[in-house]
């Protein structure tokens, strides 16, 4: 089991993609750490924290360092997804959790424009090579990030990877879902094809979906947004509404514990002929994507665009 916990909604950035960006300023509400605690003493096997937001730097070193005392004893490691730019601003405040045995730092940055800081000004390769750098400088390695692609700039998506390569650290490409300022998901074929361009270009080793394609598509475990289990192995835990199975869901306030999505027979699959295709795995994996692209008619356009590079897909291997 692992455990996605939203301590706060607050955040530093504005981004144009994030659920989060049109709630942030209004809410004030925390994660009180009894709830966190309360589920870990029901799930003492819990192997990751996953700490997202909003941006969990909004909220002070002490609330992890409770979160810390409190798993001490545990195999229980804590994984940040954060900006670090308050970090970068003031390394000394987070330089001792971040250098804690049992805590990893993950982060984020795209090209492009929706990446914007507190002041509505874009979030830049430059800015990034800062914080990249203040992280190995102060903590001693520099983190994999994630990168969101948005409609319109799919075009910049390999450029995150080549960056990347350059670094020698992970990329994760996501592709943006309808939540916040974000209402209109990317086409899910779009980010396939770019997953195709960086396999072709051998880029693959920098990109995590890549080489998580390939696992799914030989039927082996995969992850989000591959992974049609993925209520059996994790829950999210956020301010006012507590519990929920999945974080892209619990975003829009949806699908609290007890009211299971894979229930809802409309999510099960894009289209009915999903079912024989030998692509089912890839397209129906996460359930919000499969909502999101029905909300807006888009999925036959996906399924179609599927099809223009199915031989390739499956043609992909280590």
């Amino acid at each position: 089991m692992d455990l996605i916990i939203k301590p706060t909604e607050l955040c530093n950035f504005k981004c144009t993609f994030c659920s989060s960006t049109d709630i942030a300023e209004d809410s004030t509400s925390i994660l009180e750490l009894d709830v966190i605690y309360d589920f870990l003493d029901k799930n003492p096997d819990t192997n990751t924290i996953i700490v997202n937001g909003g941006d969990p730097l909004m909220m002070p070193p002490a609330y992890y360092w409770s979160i810390l005392d409190y798993i001490k004893d545990t195999k229980t490691t804590v994984s940040f997804t954060t900006n670090l730019w308050p970090f970068y601003v003031k390394p000394e405040k987070w330089l001792d959790i971040f250098k804690h045995p049992q805590v990893g730092v993950n982060t984020s940055f795209q090209y492009g424009t929706g990446r914007l800081k507190g002041d509505y000004t874009v979030f830049t390769e430059e800015d990034f090579w800062g914080v990249s750098d203040s992280m190995l400088k102060y903590v001693g390695y520099r983190p994999d990030f994630i990168a969101v692609v948005v409609e319109g700039e799919e075009s910049l998506a390999i450029k995150n990877v080549e960056l990347a390569k350059k670094m020698d650290v992970e990329c994760k490409l996501n592709y943006a879902m309808a939540s916040g300022d974000q209402d209109k998901p990317l086409l899910l074929a779009s980010i396939y094809r770019i997953y195709l361009e960086i396999y072709d270009r051998g880029l693959g080793k920098w990109e995590y979906n890549t080489k998580d394609i390939i696992k799914s598509i030989n039927n082996e475990g995969t992850a989000c947004p591959r992974n049609r289990t993925c209520e059996e192995g994790i829950r999210c835990l956020q301010p006012e509404q507590p519990q929920y199975t999945c974080g892209a869901f619990a975003d829009d306030k949806e699908y609290p514990i007890g009211e299971s999505f894979r229930e809802d027979l409309n999510l099960l699959s894009m289209t009915d002929s999903c079912f024989t295709c030998p692509l089912f795995n890839l397209c129906n994996g996460c359930a919000k994507t499969i909502k999101d692209h029905k909300r807006f008619n888009m999925q036959h356009t996906h399924c179609f665009e599927m099809k223009q590079i199915e031989k390739q897909l499956l043609e992909m291997n280590e």
